[in-house]
């Protein structure tokens, strides 16, 4: 059994590009950075049959939205045909989007819900 602790791999000190006697280019190290990951909206849209009181259940429970501001997000959805329920990752929003979905069947509703990339 091992009980030397293992040693982790020094790297070397960034330095900036110079000529070597042997004709060797160095090059300096330089930190990548990555771009944080695209947003998606996650909108419900408005129809006839669904009722209200539903939407509101379903903004709170799969949105975490308190009372009031799933019964505004709902009134939002019912005057303007669309509403914004929370921005997610791409996964996280499909996700929401399939959950809402699932919910809106099991219960008979036609609701509909939508994942967009935020601009």
């Amino acid at each position: 059994m091992a009980t030397r602790i293992p040693s982790t791999p020094k790297t070397p000190p960034a330095t900036k590009p110079r000529r070597d006697d042997g004709d060797a280019v160095v090059l300096e190290r330089r930190p990548q950075k990555t771009a944080p990951p695209q947003m998606y909206q996650v909108v419900m849209l408005n129809d006839d049959y669904t009722p209200m009181e539903f939407v509101v259940v379903v903004i709170q429970e799969f949105f975490n939205k308190d009372r009031e501001s799933a019964t505004q997000i709902m009134l939002k959805i019912h005057l303007d045909g669309r509403g914004v329920c929370g921005v997610y990752s791409r996964d996280m929003a499909a996700t929401k989007v399939n959950q809402v979905m699932e919910a809106a069947h099991q219960a008979g509703h036609p609701l509909q819900c939508v994942s967009e990339p935020v601009e």
